[in-house]
Formats: structure tokens, C-alpha cells, sequence
């Protein structure tokens, strides 16, 4: 038996409010746990190869269970999963707070992972179910995207402030009410799940054990790369593994009468463009973010809270172009036209921050840069999405959000091992070396060029869409609806 939601929200204002809230505290967690890494090495003894899995923990649950995930929204429910997701976030981030030693901390960000697994599929479905396709959504998915923003910014900031504070525990102890408290708040406003018949066919045990297998492997293998080599065991033979498996996994998929993922997905001409700009825009945004925290901290000399204040004016920008351009543009524009600039402008911040990095300089240096790549990653954000979720059945907005979310996660982790290794290629890496900073910056700016280079050409996919009338008209369809979202974003 499928599930899925009976109907818009009563309140859709509030309802979005907690959505966009959810997405808040998911993207809290990205940042915050990064300020507090040194901490947690030198208090539970971890040695500085195995720091990197209380990151790279968390990013294979994550990417891992996406698409068992996204299949347990459409069969179960999303307001269910939505509720799952959040309990199991919250309850792994109290055990991490707790743990006493690097392998249960391990274990509970592998969880925590999990529930972010759930909850990111569920939260796209209920907007996308929630919200009639067109303006409506589109407004939707702005403020989703736009709180993914905040959480980026509160998380670098939070993270320093906490842990210098009160230890690096309580960056974890932190997020555990705000995910129990949105978990809470679910029933009474969020639409209810209802039971919707099927032909009576079984879930798909074969396809979620290859699927999680493979995606796990596939992510272990880009996580673990730079860090043991792509010639390792846990570098090529993961990543091997896990392409094995995945291609096992479509031969069984298109041999299954009730598959975790309908290969039919795969004629979706938007939701396949959508993944390849995800991909490729996650690429570029996941090793910019590294490339640009190593330059405030080995360059510029800042500490963990100056580099989480120098990420705000990026993240503002980011924001209120979420908030405030990305659905107007997509209603003027449509899909195809949006992304293409949005992709376009933020490969064009990365060059200009590449062209402002310097030794010897300061801040304004790249704040231009700062401030183009933050207006393009804004425009870009929630239209990635928009362009994802369309044509998409009710039933299925479940395991195709989890599409275009792995292939997020999967770009991130290929953008990270790609650009820092372009960065790092002429350093001298040996245990006791110290790069000069001139060589540093070089290195820098080379890999922010190749992801700038990289985002304007991703651009081009976007006129793979199919073209569709503009929406201008649809902005004041479904006026009460829309109300109540404005209030809710501001």
C-alpha cells in the first residue's frame, strides 16, 4: 500500500514555516560541526586521519540511504518519514553529545546521516505535494532554499561561539530540541498521510539493499580518496564496489514489478536535467566552501569564529535571492533561463574571489566575489529543484527528491576530492613541511578557476529542459495561499 498526502495544508503558511525550518537545522549541522573538529580530536583522541570521519560519518549515512529513503516517503508517508527523519536526528545528535570515545561518535553521526536520509526526501515532498506546481511552489521552494542558507551561516557561527563556550559537546546537544520541538510540531501541521491502494505489490528488499549498499560505497570511496589514496582499498575498491552494485542494482530494478526506483523516472527529461546541474553545481559549491575556510585560516590567519563571520555576507546575499529573485526570475523566465544565469553568475564569483585571493590581503579583497557567488548560488538553489520535482506523479515526489538529493551529496563529495586535490597539486605535503603562502593561494585560485569554469559551462545544461510557458500570470493565482506563505518568509 503507497501513501501518500491527502491535500494542501490548512495553514500553508505555517506548515511552510516548519519545512523550511527542518531544511534550517539540517544545514546547521553541515557548519557547525566543522568549527568544532579540532576539539573533538584532541578530548575523545582521535589521530589526524580518522578526525575526518565525524564529517565523512555523517556524509555516507546521508547519501548512502537517500534513495531507501525517498522510497519510505512515497510507501509509508512523508508527514511519517518527515517525523522518523527528525526523532532519529535529534535522538543521534544527544548520543554523539554523549559519546566517550571516536567510534561511538562515529557511529551516532552514521545515524544522525540516516535521519537526515529520511527527513530531506520527506521535506521536499510535502512542499512539492503541498504546493500546486508553478508559483506557488516555486515561492516554496525559495524560502526552503533560502533557510538551507541561514543554517550555513548559524552554523559557523554557532559552532564557535558554542564550543568555546561550553565544548564541543554542545554543538550536538544543540540540535537536539530543535529537531524533537519540528518533530512535535508535525501533527498538527503538516497534512495527514493517507492510505492509497496499489496493485498489492511488496517493497523492493533487493533493490534497497543493493541501492544503500552501493550509494555507501560510492560516497566511502569519494570521501576516503584524498585521504588514503585512489589507489586503496577504501579509495578505487569502494568506489568500484559501489558502481558494480548500482549497475546490479538497474538489472534488478527493471526485472522487479514494484522497483524502489520506477525506471520510468529516467524519461523525466526535467528531473534528469536537474540531477546533472545538481551534480555539477554541488561540484563546484562543496570544494569552494573548503577552498575559501582554508584561505581565512591559512592565508589571512583567522580563527574558527572570524572565518564563520566572513561566510555572513555571502550568506545574506544568498538568502534574499532566494527569497526575493529566485521565483519572480522563475515566473518571468521559466526554469530553463533561471538556472542558466543562476549557474552562469555563480561560476562567475568564484573567478572574481580566485582573482581577489592574495597573500597580504585582506578581507575586501574578495568581497565582490563573495557577494556574486552568493547571488548566484541563491538563484540557483531552489530553481534546481523546481525544475526536479516537475511532471513528477504525487506518489513518487518521494524517491525523486531523493534523485536529485543524492546526486547533491555525490557532487559535493566529487567536488571536494577534485578541487582540493587541484589545489594541493604543487605543495609539498610531507609530515613537518610548511608551504610558503604564496604557493597556497596559487593552489587555491587554480581549483576556485576549474570550479568557476566548471559552474558557467554546467549553466548549458539547463537549455536541456524542456521549454515551458512563463508563469507570470500564475503569481497571483492560489492569492490566499500565497499570502500566507509571504508572511511565513518574512
Amino acid at each position: 500500500m503507497d501513501i501518500s498526502v491527502s491535500g494542501p495544508p490548512r495553514r500553508p503558511g505555517l506548515a511552510l514555516a516548519l519545512l523550511a525550518f527542518a531544511q534550517f537545522v539540517v544545514a546547521l549541522d553541515y557548519n557547525i560541526v566543522y568549527v568544532a573538529l579540532p576539539d573533538i580530536g584532541r578530548e575523545l583522541g582521535f589521530t589526524a586521519q580518522s578526525l575526518q570521519w565525524v564529517v565523512s560519518a555523517y556524509a555516507v549515512g546521508f547519501g548512502g540511504f537517500l534513495l531507501f529513503g525517498g522510497r519510505i516517503v512515497d510507501r509509508f508517508g512523508p508527514r511519517r518519514t518527515f517525523v522518523l527523519g527528525l526523532a532519529l536526528f535529534g535522538l543521534s545528535c544527544l548520543a554523539g553529545g554523549f559519546a566517550a570515545t571516536p567510534e561511538a561518535l562515529v557511529a551516532a553521526r552514521a545515524i544522525q546521516g540516516l535521519g537526515a536520509a529520511l527527513l530531506t526526501p520527506a521535506t521536499l515532498t510535502l512542499i512539492n505535494t503541498s504546493f500546486a506546481e508553478g508559483a506557488e511552489r516555486n515561492r516554496a521552494l525559495s524560502v526552503w532554499g533560502a533557510a538551507g542558507s541561514g543554517g550555513l551561516a548559524a552554523g559557523a557561527l554557532l559552532g564557535g561561539v558554542v564550543t568555546n563556550a561550553w565544548g564541543w559537546q554542545w554543538v550536538l546537544f544543540l540540535l537536539v530540541p530543535l529537531a524533537l520541538v519540528a518533530a512535535a510540531a508535525a501533527r498538527p501541521v503538516l497534512a495527514s498521510d493517507t492510505d492509497r491502494a496499489t496493485d498489492g505489490g511488496g517493497f523492493d528488499v533487493a533493490g534497497a539493499i543493493l541501492a544503500t549498499a552501493g550509494s555507501s560505497l560510492l560516497v566511502l570511496g569519494l570521501v576516503s580518496g584524498p585521504e588514503v589514496g585512489w589507489n586503496s582499498l577504501r579509495g578505487a575498491g569502494a568506489l568500484i564496489a559501489g558502481l558494480v552494485l548500482l549497475a546490479v542494482f538497474v538489472v534488478v530494478e527493471n526485472r522487479t514489478a514494484d522497483p524502489l526506483i520506477p525506471l520510468r523516472l529516467f524519461g523525466n527529461r526535467s528531473l534528469i536535467t536537474a540531477i546533472a546541474v545538481i551534480l555539477v553545481f554541488q561540484s563546484a559549491l562543496g570544494g569552494a566552501y573548503y577552498l575559501f575556510t582554508t584561505y581565512l585560516q591559512d592565508v589571512l590567519g583567522y580563527n574558527a569564529l572570524q572565518a564563520g563571520l566572513a561566510f555572513v555576507p555571502l550568506t545574506l546575499v544568498s538568502m534574499a535571492a532566494s527569497l526575493k529573485l529566485t521565483g519572480a526570475l522563475l515566473g518571468r523566465w521559466g526554469v530553463r533561463t533561471t538556472l542558466f544565469v543562476g549557474m552562469l553568475v555563480n561560476g562567475i564569483g568564484m573567478v572574481l574571489l580566485a582573482v581577489g585571493m592574495a597573500t597580504g590581503a585582506s578581507f575586501w579583497t574578495v568581497l565582490t566575489g563573495l557577494l556574486v557567488w552568493g547571488l548566484g548560488g541563491g538563484l540557483t538553489f531552489p530553481a534546481m529543484f523546481v525544475a526536479a520535482a516537475s511532471g513528477v506523479a504525487p506518489g513518487e515526489q518521494g524517491v525523486a527528491s531523493a534523485l536529485a538529493t543524492t546526486s547533491q551529496q555525490i557532487g559535493g563529495a566529487i567536488g571536494l576530492a577534485v578541487l582540493v586535490a587541484i589545489a594541493n597539486a604543487g605543495l609539498d605535503l610531507h609530515p613537518g613541511a610548511a608551504p610558503a603562502p604564496t604557493a597556497i593561494v596559487e593552489g587555491l585560485r587554480v581549483a576556485l578557476w576549474t570550479g568557476g569554469i566548471a559552474s558557467m559551462a554546467g549553466g548549458l545544461l539547463a537549455f536541456l529542459l524542456k521549454r515551458q510557458p512563463k508563469a507570470s500570470q500564475d503569481v497571483t493565482t492560489s492569492r490566499e495561499n500565497t499570502d500566507e506563505i509571504g508572511v511565513a518568509a518574512d
